[in-house]
């Protein structure tokens, strides 16, 4: 089975992804065996993507970004509802979008999830036990024990979360999955979510021009994971930040988990679109989701102006609580001590819960 293929099991593709494929698709496509159901509004067209390699980054605060799709207007998000997409290559996301394939149902949104009583902290034992660790993912074992220990530093032991990973595929990140730096990420990703999640399952979204693909990573296949997915994408585009934060935003609707979203969101740069990386997060914020941005690179790169001034989109005028953090990696993410990376993972989530808490957004952990 191939790499398509295997996250094709996995997640299948959305409905709306599924019935913008067969609406543009040209007139020499064959149709397919089952009719996907119909669609709401008409989708818009992706653009074909950009050239690889290094140039392939925009750094500027054009709203088009590629070809007028950076813009996200709300036909376009529509589109994109439903579970994540399915891994797939950037020749896959051009205008013509030539290949229909059979339409997946999806169940409905659930209902409100702060209607739902949060998860309490269980007596401040971690969601899996050191035992689960050391007898499914021993090779994790020291990064579980390090973020377990920040975590009761800033007075979450026993707090529950759902852990997501958002990778940057543009071109100018090449080198860091080369050389291992993505993987480790990870990893580390990984281990925080065993302290905080019982299923012991990471979604990974990797992003570029579009969304490329989604893939679960778990403690029982981990090892080597993301550059076995990552070489199966193919094209490396330029750095749409709000078709990830979309991507995660409907999961996490679906999902129906009554618990917050912790997001690991990396990146080595700007968005293509500012406008409407602003425009995602700040409709995001009405959400149990914090977005934890990790830099790779250049700390004093100018791409990096946008993650530092993410506190100027205003509360409440602008979003109705901070649903964002920014810490950089350096240049070398691989020098980075776990225990630095998780304590600066960490330095704006406890504060983010009260606030939530305080709004409605995220009903209080109950006293049981």
């Amino acid at each position: 089975m191939g790499i398509r293929d295997l996250l094709r099991t996995v997640f299948g593709r959305s409905r709306a992804e599924t019935e913008a494929e067969a609406t543009t698709a040209s007139p020499e496509t064959t149709a397919p065996a089952e009719v996907p159901r119909p669609r709401e509004e008409a989708p818009a067209s992706a653009s074909t993507a950009p050239a690889a390699g290094e140039g392939d980054r925009t750094t500027g605060d054009g709203a088009t970004g590629d070809g007028g799709r950076a813009a996200g207007g709300g036909e376009q998000r529509a589109e994109r509802g439903g579970l994540l997409p399915e891994a797939r290559t950037a020749t896959e996301t051009t205008a013509a979008r030539p290949t229909a394939v059979q339409a997946t149902p999806v169940e409905a949104a659930p209902a409100e999830a702060a209607t739902v009583q949060a998860t309490a902290p269980a007596g401040g034992e971690p969601a899996l036990s050191l035992e689960k660790l050391e007898s499914t993912a021993p090779g994790l074992v020291s990064l579980y024990k390090t973020a377990g220990t920040t975590l009761r530093r800033q007075g979450l032991a026993g707090r529950r979360a759902a852990v997501y990973l958002v990778l940057d595929r543009s071109g100018s990140m090449r080198r860091y999955y080369k050389d291992g730096t993505v993987q480790h990420l990870a990893e580390q990703a990984l281990a925080l979510s065993a302290n905080l999640d019982d299923d012991g399952v990471v979604p990974v979204v990797f992003f570029s021009t579009d969304v490329d693909g989604t893939a679960d990573l778990s403690l029982d296949a981990y090892a080597g994971r993301v550059e076995e997915l990552h070489s199966g994408l193919g094209h490396m585009g330029r750095t749409n930040y709000h078709w990830a934060i979309e991507a995660v935003v409907d999961h996490y609707k679906r999902s129906g988990a009554t618990d917050p979203a912790f997001v690991i969101f990396q990146t080595d740069g700007a968005p293509t679109s500012r406008p409407a990386a602003e425009r995602a997060l700040c409709e995001a914020a009405g959400l149990p989701i914090f977005w934890q941005f990790v830099g790779f690179g250049d700390p004093e790169g100018k791409g990096f102006d946008f993650l530092r001034r993410l506190d100027d989109l205003a509360v409440p005028e602008r979003r109705p609580v901070d649903n964002t953090g920014f810490f950089h990696a350096g240049p070398d993410p691989l020098l980075l001590p776990d225990a630095e990376l998780y304590r600066e993972l960490m330095v704006e989530f406890p504060e983010w819960l009260e606030e939530v808490e305080r709004a409605g957004i995220l009903p209080r952990p109950s006293a049981d």
